[in-house]
């Protein structure tokens, strides 16, 4: 199986309505690894990375989000794999 890694910059209603937890728990839960943060214009980054098939489940699931989310757009830039994450993280 590939390895592979995603960066997602998620727009719309995506902060305070625990958008980060929701990502952090569906990461694990998937076994992807990298991490999440709020950015000060509004929107929510994610930098995921693992198993191409649970890498892709998770930009699916963040096209939604928690139910409380109105997620307008999401911008995706594949990358190659690093390996550089032991876990998935909320970060600053």
């Amino acid at each position: 199986m590939a390895l592979k890694q995603l960066h997602l910059m998620i727009r719309g209603r995506v902060q305070g309505v625990y958008f980060r937890a929701s990502t952090q728990r569906e990461a694990r839960r998937l076994g992807v690894t990298g991490w999440v943060k709020n950015r000060a214009d509004g929107s929510v980054e994610v930098l995921a990375e693992g198993e191409e098939v649970a890498v892709r489940e998770l930009y699916g699931w963040a096209q939604k989000g928690p139910s409380a989310a109105r997620v307008e757009r999401v911008e995706t830039r594949w990358r190659s794999f690093t390996g550089d994450f032991p876990d998935f993280r909320i970060t600053d």
